[in-house]
């Protein structure tokens, strides 16, 4: 009788990841408020349109993740392919007249009719299934050079080519992070991983050469008071607002950075809002509430029922943990400055939704593996 019982508990989802994630969300929308509310008067005429949005994103997203949480994950293998050629061919549409949308120089988004959504973040999560996928079918392939490592890079490199082509290089960074994660449990070889680390950074280092406003925000990273009224003006201001902060905060809706003088306040720059105004003490949960959610994840896969359940956990787990730690290290001046949103609390209905259907997921793989 005890070992029916010990069976029938492995049947039950990770309730304490869903409790993380619903919090988390909850959270950003109370942040989001206190962020744009300046913004959304200036540009909208009332203090809630940015509020409201998400919020429909996010009634939309609980729906998504109830239905993916049902679905069992493996049907998400038998569709890899289709997920990710649709996902390839978003990323091509944002460069077509009519489809595409470009704002602030940069061709990240697709609007159709009153559906406005950004491809790269459907391409993070179709990416990890269709990888998922490719790699548990190759198996012991994937330590060969020529079938493993040669096919990883090529589909690798088509993708972050696109995604570099919007330009959008915080994503980029979070894809090919999630790519190896995936590549090295899958059991590839260490010294290919090496060769493709080393090539991965000299194409970097070309891209950041070749582009003055790349090549600017490494500059202002080395010494972000050299233009503190040009390229710095963004970290700049993030750092103030963190300092103004300090360990307490200012109070609830008492920011002064969120006055039009920090930019992206609801969006990549929410956390040094967080921070500003509830203190880096509270702030510092934030943190927390990601090592968790890396702690959850993980150990899901590792009691993944087979491989590609496996690897799709991986691949999501690190997605929410590296994109969380780029955008919190952007804000603390630890790294360049990146344009990612931090997951479940910045603005962003598509975002949002595709992470809580990726949350979805991971709970039926919670659901069906061994404690």
């Amino acid at each position: 009788m005890s070992l029916n019982r010990f069976r029938i508990q492995q049947q039950k989802p990770n309730y304490l990841l869903a409790i993380i994630i619903f919090i988390m969300v909850i959270f950003g929308l109370i942040m989001i408020y206190s962020a744009s509310v300046v913004r959304s008067y200036e540009s909208f005429g009332y203090n809630y349109y940015f509020l409201n949005k998400q919020a429909i994103s996010f009634f939309v997203g609980l729906v998504v993740w109830f239905i993916a949480a049902k679905i069992d994950y493996r049907v998400w293998q038998k569709y890899a392919f289709w997920l990710f050629l649709i996902s390839l061919f978003f990323l091509v549409a944002v460069f077509i007249p009519g489809l595409g949308m470009e704002l602030q120089g940069a061709n990240r988004w697709i609007s159709i009719g009153p559906i406005f959504f950004q491809p790269s973040e459907i391409a993070k999560f179709a990416f990890i299934i269709y990888l998922a996928a490719w790699l548990a079918k190759k198996g012991e392939g994937v330590k060969n050079f020529y079938s493993g490592f040669i096919p990883f890079a090529i589909m690798l490199g088509v993708l972050t080519l696109l995604i570099m082509k919007e330009p959008d290089m915080g994503t980029t960074i979070v894809i090919v992070a999630i790519a190896v994660s995936m590549f090295f449990t899958s059991g590839a070889n260490i010294y290919h991983i090496g060769l493709g680390g080393v090539t991965a950074t000299f194409l970097f280092w070309i891209l950041i050469k070749t582009s003055p406003y790349r090549l600017e925000r490494l500059t202002v990273f080395l010494d972000p008071s050299s233009k503190s009224l040009a390229a710095g003006y963004h970290i700049n201001q993030a750092l103030l607002a963190i300092g103004s902060g300090g360990l307490f905060g200012l109070g609830f809706g008492q920011s002064k950075q969120k006055y039009l003088y920090l930019p992206e306040t609801h969006v990549d720059s929410i956390y040094a809002i967080i921070v500003e105004e509830l203190g880096f003490l509270r702030a510092s949960l934030v943190i927390v509430a990601f090592i968790v959610i890396g702690y959850i994840g993980f150990g899901i896969a590792k009691n993944a029922p087979d491989m590609f359940s496996r690897l799709v956990a991986i691949g999501i787990t690190t997605w929410f943990v590296v994109q969380a730690f780029l955008n919190i290290a952007t804000m603390l001046g630890a790294v360049p400055l990146t344009g990612v949103p931090l997951p479940f609390i910045s603005y962003g209905g598509s975002a949002l939704i595709v992470s809580l259907a990726a949350v979805g997921i991971l709970m039926n793989i919670s659901k069906q593996g061994n404690r």
